[in-house]
């Protein structure tokens, strides 16, 4: 997002009246919908460069470059995960769902996916657990190279979707200036937490994101997950990335901040 608005040439302010946050707010919505490719932001037809981005990926950085065979499958599968993405898959999920229109094994689909991430365009975020092999192992969670590119495919436009998606692709930058940052998700009894934020041995924090603008408006399982999973994991940083709200609460002797998206991508937040 800080790029997006660097190619936009908009100055970040620490301080901005009302009407300056409610413009940040749109160009924000503006970046989730159509992303942040530099062709895209300049160009009124946004949807058809889009889409020569994404067939340009499939064919050169994944079909040309494994020498895939089955093209049928292969964009299928690039499908799905665009359909897909801020959302748990199994292999045996796609599988199921693949072999319904196309022949092909199970050892296949998992060889595709493996190859797809190479791409770049494709990320996998692995799940919590303290044991190795079950980090190593599916489910996953598809994230994407850019959230613009969610407009090239039919799916229901769930806008905390795209705000996860964001989350994790700027926790991604922290990483890479950070290596020993690792990010994961949780999966608890009956709820989630989006992100687990790993520095060393060291859980560092952990966040939800939700698509709110009051209080009211947050889910209470959200919270209880969170609460959960700082018992369990004994972390104290609990963080809810929300579309407006913006506050701390001690709920259960525990402190939470609340951060809006576009305040978080900033670091401009009071909060943080």
């Amino acid at each position: 997002f800080k790029e997006f608005l660097i190619y936009k040439q908009i100055p970040v302010e620490k301080y901005l009246s009302k009407d300056e946050e409610a413009k940040m707010k749109n160009l924000l919505r503006e970046y989730l919908e159509f992303g942040g490719f530099p062709d895209v932001i300049k160009n009124e037809q946004k949807l058809k460069i889009l889409k020569e981005y994404s067939d340009l990926m499939l064919f050169r950085d994944f079909i040309e470059r494994h020498k895939i065979r089955n093209l049928d499958l292969a964009r299928m599968l690039h499908t799905f995960l665009i359909q897909n993405f801020s959302k748990e898959v199994s292999i045996r999920s796609l599988f199921d769902k693949l072999k319904v229109n196309v022949k092909v094994g199970k050892d296949t689909v998992y060889e595709y996916v493996t190859k797809l991430e190479d791409t770049v365009f494709f990320f996998f975020l692995k799940k919590f657990s303290r044991k190795v092999h079950l980090r190593e192992s599916w489910p996953k969670k598809i994230y994407l190279c850019d959230p613009g590119l969610t407009k090239i495919v039919k799916y229901s436009q769930e806008f905390g979707r795209l705000m996860e998606n964001a989350v994790f692709l700027n926790l991604l930058r922290q990483k890479n200036e950070s290596p020993l940052i690792e990010m994961f998700y949780l999966k608890l009894i009956g709820g989630e937490v989006d992100f687990v934020v790993r520095e060393g041995l060291q859980i560092k924090q952990l966040i939800q994101v939700t698509y709110v603008s009051t209080k009211d408006e947050i889910e209470e399982r959200e919270i209880k997950s969170l609460l959960k999973a700082s018992d369990l994991l004994k972390c104290e940083d609990l963080l809810v990335i929300t579309w407006d709200y913006e506050g701390v609460e001690t709920i259960r002797g525990k402190r939470i901040k609340f951060v809006p998206l576009w305040k978080w991508l900033l670091g401009t937040s009071f909060y943080l």
